[in-house]
């Protein structure tokens, strides 16, 4: 009957079907059937070992009387105290009566009497069996439970499941079948969706086959079913976006050979552990621009049924003030908008390097998309009214301000849009080869790119994956720098409150902050020019080189200057040149227009000499022997 399943499974996608065949055989189920019970029995017996017997402690949790006896102990307590309190201010002074010192030791002997008492009921005696609260105790009992086998659902789909899939690619890379694979009349949604289902499936058996006893221990310790479904909704949701990213990985990551799925693997459980200390411990904070990232964890929506100090945070939690934590489906809601966004980008490059192993995983036009999807998501998160609290002479008065709230978020914005510029640097930039056929044939396709005014050759460089990558990171820049620049402008009118100490825009003043705004753009214009100048070597190293240059252009400077002394307090100006303004407050506004016009000058000169380097790789090869260049 299985396999009559499978073979109908086939006609729907043969790749999910040669997966499947391969891994459910009756010794694969019936270990993966074992291994799933005899977890779900180990976590049943474990949660046992503190069950209420007769020798159950009076100061255990679910003895009804350990509440009036340690109301006793710690009102007893403070009576030793303040006697003895008592006792050593008089005896510190010079002439004291003995007699009242004796009086206070009297009244001592009675309460040290009933604090032992106290002390030998509550820690050395047993609770009466009738007085424990075995409702109570079963409650938690099932609570822990459902918490126990769903943060293990979590990490062994998540973290196993991203290994088998990046191991399984790796392999048929080297048996050379992926390429075989490649040339199947089949889609590459159908082949890769084919692996995500077929693949890990013996990690499917385990937790669907504890999946009962999941939701039956949740709905035993109260948990709304409309949570235990969400999260089960939320945990597919993650499973799809780790898998697809894994098999993104998977497809760009060939040079690790044989470390593909351990690094792959390895980086997942480390946000995991990172995600689910940071939902336990911490105070909760979910009113920032990382809280984008946290979402990207299913352990958020497992904290809506867990007690905990984070839980009212996320009730409150809002995109653009939209109060999407007050239920369950706006939670579940803006986890499925946080990880569709993820899902759909990674599909985009997998599609793309699946097809063409060599090329970029995604295009300029694609890349303008994915800037401005994911401002949305950083500003999505900054927009949230939150109670801030700010110095008011001689106290903390709590009020909601919408400017001071992005300007707290200000550092996350700028954070990720930089990771985020880093990443499309290098994933945008063609090398020299590339390049080369560009310049030397873009003449043929000048014919597709016409507008009413003839040929656009500006559009050549807007879309065209050959071209240099410097107005496509400049339009990115443009995308991510705009809401920004919006606000700044802005600023002054949403400072309602008028309070110039949390609010940098109005200490800076509105023509600084947006100078400071165009000094990165500039900056990151001379890091993409650098990059592209270095790709054009003919060094089979040039992108080691290109990243060396990139990470040493932004890491030197500040530690040269560290090391020489130049501080942001003391020479601020210094820091503005080939270095993000940190330093912008404390500078000049004379400096900044220098830095920014010494920036401008460095990326006219890197531009000559790129613009000559592409114009020499894209001459015929007659034309360079004839004048001496090989």
């Amino acid at each position: 009957m299985t396999f009559n399943l499978i073979d109908k499974i086939g006609e729907w996608n043969p790749q999910l079907f040669r997966e499947l065949k391969g891994r459910l055989k009756v010794f694969n189920i019936l270990i993966a059937l074992v291994i799933s019970l005899l977890t779900q029995l180990g976590v049943f017996i474990y949660q046992f070992s503190d069950f209420p017997t007769k020798f159950y402690s009076m100061s255990g949790a679910y003895c009804n009387l350990k509440q009036g006896y340690e109301l006793k102990y710690n009102s007893v307590n403070q009576a030793i105290y303040q006697i003895e309190q008592k006792i050593t201010a008089y005896t510190s002074l010079k002439n004291y009566d003995l007699v009242k010192v004796q009086e206070f030791k009297d009244q001592l002997k009675p309460l040290k009497a009933q604090h032992s008492e106290l002390e030998k009921i509550l820690y050395q005696s047993y609770c009466p069996p009738e007085q424990i609260n075995m409702q109570l105790w079963w409650q938690d009992h099932w609570q822990y439970i459902y918490i126990t086998l769903s943060v293990m659902f979590v990490f062994t789909l998540l973290v196993t499941g991203t290994y088998l899939l990046i191991a399984n690619l790796a392999q048929e890379d080297r048996r050379g079948t992926l390429n075989f694979i490649r040339l199947s009349p089949q889609s590459e949604h159908s082949i890769l969706t084919g692996k995500m289902l077929g693949v890990p499936v013996i990690i499917y058996l385990i937790v669907l086959a504890a999946v009962p006893l999941n939701l039956w221990s949740g709905i035993s310790a109260n948990i709304p079913i409309g949570a235990i479904f969400g999260f089960y909704v939320v945990l597919i949701a993650s499973c799809i976006f780790f898998y697809s990213n894994a098999l993104l990985f998977g497809l760009i990551s060939r040079f690790f050979s044989g470390f593909q799925p351990w690094l792959g693997s390895g980086l997942v459980l480390l946000f995991l552990f990172i995600t689910f200390n940071t939902m336990s411990y911490s105070n909760g904070e979910l009113h920032h621009t990382a809280t984008w990232l946290r979402l990207l964890s299913p352990f958020e929506m497992l904290g809506y049924t867990w007690p905990r100090k984070n839980e009212l945070s996320l009730h409150e939690l809002q995109f653009f003030y939209i109060p999407v934590g007050k239920s369950i489906v706006g939670l579940v809601g803006i986890h499925i908008l946080n990880y569709g966004v993820g899902i759909y980008w990674a599909w985009q490059a997998i599609k793309r390097r699946f097809r063409n192993p060599e090329g970029a995983a995604i295009n300029k036009f694609q890349s303008y998309l994915l800037v401005a999807s994911y401002q949305v998501i950083f500003w999505g998160f900054t927009l949230q009214y939150h109670k801030n609290y700010v110095p008011n002479y001689k106290e903390y008065t709590p009020y909601y301000d919408v400017n001071y709230q992005i300007g707290q978020n200000i550092f996350f914005i700028v954070f990720f849009n930089i990771v985020l510029l880093f990443g499309l640097l290098a994933i945008l930039s063609p090398h020299r080869q590339t390049i080369q056929d560009w310049a030397r044939y873009r003449h043929q396709n000048s014919t597709n790119y016409r507008d009413i005014r003839g040929e656009f050759w500006l559009k050549d460089w807007v879309v065209d994956e050959k071209s240099p990558s410097l107005l496509a990171m400049l339009i990115n820049l443009a995308i991510a720098t705009t809401p920004i620049i919006v606000w700044i402008v802005i600023a002054p009118v949403l400072n309602i409150h008028h309070n110039t100490a949390i609010n940098w825009v109005n200490s800076l003043g509105r023509f600084k902050s947006i100078s400071g705004v165009f000094l990165c753009i500039s900056l990151m214009m001379i890091y993409t020019t650098l990059a592209q100048l270095l790709l054009l070597m003919k060094s089979p190293r040039r992108g080691l080189w290109a990243t060396g240059a990139v990470v040493a252009a932004t890491i030197l400077p500040p530690v040269f200057l560290g090391i020489s002394g130049i501080t942001v307090s003391n020479n601020p100006e210094a820091w503005l040149f080939f270095n993000f303004p940190w330093s912008l407050e404390n500078s000049a506004m004379m400096g900044v227009f220098t830095s920014f016009i010494t920036n401008l000058g460095v990326i006219l000169l890197l531009n000559i000499q790129l613009n000559k380097q592409i114009n020499l790789a894209g001459e015929s090869a007659t034309k360079a022997l004839l004048a001496g260049r090989k």
